[in-house]
């Protein structure tokens, strides 16, 4: 197709290019570390020895591989990543597994076994109906028959290559993962580990805070100082874990106008909006050490899709003790601020390095990206001017 190739070489040049800055400049997220933990995690550092603007690599290297997959995770650590993320649902026999989403139609083959068609349901999601395959419908076993694939193949054409090659990983293995890759690397691997739909799966008798916390515990990625930061975008189940394990926590915030499911069943009027004031903002560090926000929320787009003035945010999140990690950067132009898009096709690479030098000179501490190695290409350019 004319997309693919157009887009191809850039993607292949642009990605030579960073791995090898990245490895000419000693950029490597663990490296970072080194002499601050365990080389398994367990350690005596702190999130808040990381490197600023700290790079997470979102769902892995999602930009790349097909997301939350091993492989995708290990292409971002390969490539520097300071941190790895993982999205965590449960199965139906209350294992952890790592999938953006519980519905897997999309990214997985799930539609191809006919023996699982039966399946295939209608369910309300924190108030969004959705139709497909859910992971709480299936034992581990199951799902461990399924193989993952590209979740938006129209944009990330040449991900699909890879679908098929790799299963959904239980986070127990995500875990067993980073304590080896850490004991070979001599330098402990940091993971970001957010609970998807708490609520909705503690209706359903599945609580994602226990398990997580009795995994945390037997790997000894419980403490404080461990490599590891907890996320979600329901601020009680931050409160939860908060009462469970010693972790950094951070609460993930969406659109301005959005509440947070956990608001919207207990009856809480607020928004996120009012979350991100200052008493909004107190009222989280009472029980987190950080804000996820959308880039929006950091600097707003104008009704083109261009980038405005910042906001207050990162100045009132830091007069309260709180970090900054905002989410998602991606280099095709499709998601990129007007501005920064370059030449007509969509899914080409567009201005990322000036668009995250922007969102870099906003004062922000970290971020979420599809392309760590784009980011910390930029985050080394920014640290030196």
């Amino acid at each position: 197709m004319t997309e693919r190739a157009q887009a191809a070489p850039g993607r292949r040049s642009l990605l030579g290019a960073a791995v090898l800055g990245t490895a000419a400049i000693g950029l490597s997220g663990t490296a970072y570390a080194a002499g601050q933990g365990a080389p398994d995690g367990r350690g005596k550092g702190s999130y808040r020895d990381l490197p600023v603007p700290t790079v997470v690599g979102h769902r892995g290297a999602s930009g790349y591989r097909p997301e939350h997959t091993l492989g995708s995770y290990q292409l971002a650590l390969d490539m520097g990543a300071h941190i790895v993320e993982q999205d965590l649902v449960p199965t139906k026999d209350g294992h952890l597994v790592c999938r953006h989403e519980n519905d897997i139609t999309g990214t997985t083959d799930v539609a191809e076994h006919p023996e699982f068609a039966s399946r295939k349901a209608t369910k309300q999601v924190d108030g969004v109906s959705l139709t497909g395959w859910f992971t709480e419908d299936f034992t581990l076993a199951e799902l461990k028959t399924l193989r993952a694939k590209e979740r938006i193949p129209g944009n990330r054409q040449e991900n699909t290559l890879y679908d098929g090659r790799w299963e959904i990983p239980t986070f127990e293995e995500v875990l067993r993962w980073a304590d080896e890759e850490g004991r070979r690397r001599g330098e402990p691997v940091w993971l970001y580990v957010e609970t998807k739909h708490p609520s909705y799966f503690r209706g359903l008798g599945l609580g994602l805070e226990e398990p997580l916390a009795k995994l945390l515990r037997r790997h000894g990625r419980h403490r404080a100082n461990s490599a590891l930061i907890l996320q979600s975008f329901e601020p009680s189940s931050m409160q939860r874990l908060s009462k469970l394990v010693a972790n950094p926590r951070v609460v993930l915030l969406s659109g301005p106008k959005e509440r947070p499911w956990d608001f919207v069943e207990a009856g809480d009027p607020r928004t996120v909006a009012d979350l991100v004031k200052p008493a909004g903002l107190k009222w989280i560090a009472s029980f987190a050490q950080g804000i996820g926000p959308t880039l929006d929320l950091v600097i707003p787009r104008d009704a083109a899709g261009r980038l405005t003035t910042p906001t207050a945010l990162v100045g009132d999140a830091h007069a309260r003790g709180l970090i900054l990690h905002p989410y998602t950067m991606r280099n095709e132009n499709t998601f990129l601020p007007a501005d920064f898009r370059r030449g007509t096709d969509p899914n080409a690479y567009g201005d990322v390095f000036g668009a995250l030098r922007a969102y870099f000179e906003a004062g922000i501490d970290g971020i979420f990206s599809d392309n760590p190695d784009t980011a910390l290409l930029a985050a080394a350019d920014f640290a030196r001017d």
